[in-house]
C-alpha cells in the first residue's frame, strides 16, 4: 500500500468499514457473554479465536483467495507491541464479561475515548474543544451513576473493564500507527497480531491451569448443538470483528473506531436489559446509563463538527490514517 491522502480514500470504503465494524462489535458482545455463560475458559476461547484467524488467512493466501504477503520477522518485531495490546484488551474484556452485565460491560468501555483524548494530550496533540471535554466527563459521570444503582456490582468485573479500556487505547493507537507507516492491510495486520499471539496465550492458557481441563470441557460440551453454534459463531465473528476494527482503524483513524463504538453501545445497552439474562434494573442504574449514553452521543457530535468545521488540507490531519 502506498502512502495517501485521506482524499484518496474512497467515502464509500470510509463508510462501509465504519458500519461493518460497528455491526460486528455489537453482535460480539452478545455471542461472547453467551458463551461465556457456558464456558468460562476465556483464555482458550482466545486462543483458539487467534489460531483459527491464522489458519484462515495462510490458507486464503496459499490459494490465492487473499494478497496478503507472506510472513516478514522485520513486520512481525513492529507489530510485535500492537500484539501485546490486543490481547490484553480482549483478555480482560472476555474476563470482565464474567461479572458485568451488558450494559455496564457497554457503559465502562464507552470510556475508551476518555483515554484516547487523555493519550493524545500527552503525546502533543493539543487540548480538546469544550464540548469534547465536556462530553467525556458527561461519560465517565454516567458510568459512576450506574455503577452505584448496580445490583450485580463486580468488582473484580469492574477492574478488568477497566483495564481493559487502557489495553484498547494503546492498542487502537498503535494500529494506526502501524498501519499508516508500515503500509500493511487490515489482513496482513490481522495475520501478524494473531500469529504473534499465539506463543503467549499458549503460555497462558498452561501457567494459568486452564489447559488441559478447558479442551475436555470444550469437548464435552461440543455434544450439544446450540453450543455448538454459539462457538463456530465466536471463531467466525472474532475473525470479522478484528478485521473491521483493523480496517476501521486504517483507512478512518483511532478516533473514528472509538466514536463507532460507543454509537454501537446505545443498542447493545438496550438489548443488554432483555438478552441473556437481562438486568435487575434500578432508577440509578438507568439514569447512568442514559447519562453516559447521551455523553457518547455527544461525543461523537462533537468530534464530528470538529472536523466538518476544520479547513481541507493536502497533508492528512493530525488524527488521520496515512498510508
Amino acid at each position: 500500500m502506498e502512502n495517501s491522502t485521506d482524499a484518496e480514500i474512497s467515502p464509500f470504503l470510509s463508510l462501509f468499514a465504519a458500519v461493518s465494524y460497528g455491526i460486528a462489535s455489537m453482535a460480539m458482545v452478545f455471542i461472547n457473554k453467551a458463551i461465556l455463560m457456558q464456558y468460562a475458559k476465556s483464555l482458550t476461547l482466545l486462543t483458539i479465536q487467534q489460531l483459527a484467524t491464522v489458519l484462515l488467512i495462510h490458507f486464503g493466501r496459499t490459494m490465492g483467495y487473499t494478497k496478503a504477503k507472506a510472513f516478514d520477522t522485520a513486520v512481525a518485531k513492529k507489530i510485535f507491541p500492537v500484539s501485546l495490546f490486543y490481547n490484553a484488551n480482549v483478555a480482560f474484556a472476555l474476563a470482565s464479561l464474567k461479572g458485568v452485565n451488558i450494559p455496564m460491560y457497554i457503559a465502562i468501555k464507552r470510556l475508551t475515548p476518555l483515554a484516547v483524548l487523555i493519550a493524545g494530550f500527552y503525546s502533543g496533540k493539543g487540548r480538546p474543544s469544550t464540548q469534547v471535554s465536556l462530553s467525556v466527563l458527561l461519560i465517565a459521570a454516567g458510568v459512576i451513576i450506574a455503577a452505584v444503582g448496580d445490583f450485580s456490582f463486580d468488582l473484580m468485573g469492574y477492574s478488568m473493564a477497566l483495564t481493559s479500556v487502557f489495553f484498547q487505547t494503546m492498542y487502537l493507537v498503535l494500529v494506526q500507527k502501524s498501519g499508516a507507516e508500515d503500509g500493511l492491510s487490515s489482513v496482513e495486520i490481522m495475520f501478524y497480531n494473531s500469529f504473534i499471539s499465539l506463543p503467549f496465550l499458549f503460555f497462558l492458557i498452561i501457567a494459568t491451569g486452564e489447559f488441559p481441563n478447558s479442551l475436555a470441557l470444550l469437548v464435552a460440551k461440543s455434544s450439544s448443538l446450540t453450543f455448538l453454534v454459539i462457538f463456530i459463531l465466536s471463531l467466525v465473528m472474532g475473525i470479522v470483528l478484528n478485521f473491521t476494527m483493523f480496517l476501521c482503524t486504517i483507512v478512518n483513524s483511532a478516533l473514528t473506531t472509538t466514536i463507532v463504538g460507543v454509537l454501537k453501545g446505545v443498542g447493545s445497552t438496550t438489548l443488554g436489559f432483555f438478552v441473556l439474562g437481562g438486568v435487575e434494573a434500578h432508577v440509578l442504574n438507568v439514569t447512568g446509563l442514559i447519562v453516559n449514553t447521551a455523553g457518547g452521543i455527544w461525543y461523537s457530535y462533537a468530534k464530528y463538527q470538529q472536523k466538518k468545521n476544520k479547513p481541507q488540507m493536502l497533508i492528512p490531519d493530525e488524527e488521520a490514517h496515512r498510508r
